[in-house]
């Protein structure tokens, strides 16, 4: 047992946060002086958990080539690479025939399922995905469905795309677990349900839910999953899609190269390869054994901490926050679904009177609190959501990025390592800047909302 570990006592150990990289970090301040540095921009990027970076490193020595070598490192590392694969498929509550396919992210896995998909397949997204998932289908016959209100309201608008008779070829729903622009979980069981009433095949996409809630392929009865190391608390640059094989046994390889093919010859001046089955046949090139490993470690380190005890934890800080947060005048939070739609630790809103990146700028420079302001990669539901209104007074000239037109909202996200004072520090400060304005003027300088000066009094 490590130090840490030993002062913690049971009682406080399902309360407490998790170990994670940064807590010790200061930054300065415009104002004067430094602080703990508030890191709130989980939906992101999580910070690496304690336990993940010490795994990493006692690894780091023995590090060597993956599937290639008959050294010792390297046999090595391509045994933690397959036991990952074993740590992830258990974490994910993978069936016994799906595969699980390392790849770098929820974006390049949802894009390898996109490369796979049989000629004429349909594919139903809700316009309010991530843009991970509204845009990789642009070989497949690619229907967006409008948002919905409520949970109730998702499952019949899937439901009523998928009766339509029209369409003979396969078909592939996708859809979010957890939103990262409001934060609430969508009803996934019935989605898949649905689907699957339907004859159709379901993928999640998983980066928002999986840190926070346990994510159970065979109990959600779902085909395919997709997620991110870096917003599981393992930040090496790796991703994971796990599910149905047969797709991925037909389809071509995502990426041709040395580990896809198992054997290449040349006959009558043309290349002839024949190609891996299984995992192998989308992960060419050298794997990213370091973030496989990272990744698999974080999954050990959550369920070992209790999803129960962690889920409980975080409602205990969202309900802390979303009360704070109601109070403040003329801020207001941004939600699609039911009022008593359950939530991971996600929220966004606007402020009447502030440009979003003016007051996400003001909170990093004056508190020390990071947050994100912008579209975060939803462009379609953060403007549904604002209703398409133009930003309030105050603005920054801070742009919102291509599309943006000066349409966004702040965002703060925290999870299982984030200090109950971050959140109270962070209520405070909100609290403090709409009651009396920033202390700094700001102005755009490379896109980037930064402080001028001091404001006089």
């Amino acid at each position: 047992m490590s130090e840490t570990e030993a002062s913690v006592t049971p009682e406080r150990a399902c309360d407490a946060p998790l170990p994670v990289l940064g807590s010790d970090v200061v930054v300065p301040l415009v104002t004067g002086g430094e602080v703990p540095y508030a890191a709130l921009d989980y939906a992101a990027s999580a910070p690496s958990l304690q336990r993940v970076w010490e795994d990493v490193a006692a690894y780091a020595p023995y590090y060597g080539s993956v599937h290639r070598g008959a050294g010792y490192l390297s046999q090595l590392s391509t045994d933690l690479f397959e036991q990952s694969r074993s740590t992830v498929a258990e974490f994910l509550g993978c069936r016994p025939d799906d595969q699980v396919v390392f790849t770098r992210s929820t974006t390049d896995s949802l894009n390898l399922l996109a490369s796979v998909l049989p000629d004429s397949t349909r594919v139903l997204v809700f316009e309010t995905e991530h843009h991970a998932s509204l845009l990789p289908w642009r070989k497949a016959d690619v229907h967006y469905l409008p948002a919905p209100r409520s949970r109730r309201a998702a499952v019949q608008l899937l439901d009523e795309a998928l009766a339509d008779g029209r369409h003979d070829g396969p078909t592939l729903v996708c859809v979010t677990g957890a939103s990262n622009v409001t934060g609430e979980i969508w009803p996934v069981e019935e989605l898949a349900a649905t689907a699957h009433a339907h004859g159709a095949r379901i993928v999640l996409d998983a980066a928002q839910l999986a840190p926070h809630h346990p994510v159970d392929v065979a109990a959600l009865d779902i085909d395919y999953v997709a997620l991110s190391g870096h917003k599981l608390y393992a930040p090496f640059g790796a991703g994971v899609l796990a599910g149905r094989a047969d797709w991925l046994e037909k389809g071509a390889p995502y990426l041709a190269g040395g580990g896809a093919s198992k054997q290449v010859a040349t006959a009558g001046g043309r290349m002839a390869v024949a190609w891996h089955e299984g995992a192998k046949r989308h992960e060419a090139g050298s794997p990213n054994v370091v973030g496989v490993y990272a990744m698999a470690s974080a999954c050990r380190t959550l369920t070992e901490a209790g999803f129960d005890s962690l889920v409980a934890r975080e409602k205990r800080l969202l309900s802390q926050l979303t009360d704070g947060l109601s109070r403040v005048p003329g801020l207001r939070m941004l939600s699609l679904l039911d009022e008593d739609c359950p939530r991971v630790g996600v929220v966004s809103f606007v402020v009447e009177g502030w440009n979003s990146a003016h007051f996400a700028a003001a909170l990093s420079a004056e508190y020390g609190i990071g947050v994100r302001a912008g579209l975060f990669c939803a462009h379609p539901l953060v403007r549904t959501l604002l209703g398409g209104a133009p930003e309030q007074p105050g603005h920054c000239g801070a742009p919102d990025g291509p599309g943006g037109g000066g349409l966004n909202a702040v965002r703060v996200s925290f999870g299982a390592g984030t200090p109950d004072e971050h959140v109270t520090r962070f209520l405070d400060a909100v609290t403090e800047l709409v009651r009396e304005g920033a202390h700094w003027s700001y102005r755009t300088e490379n896109g980037n909302c930064v402080p001028v000066s001091r404001v006089p009094r």
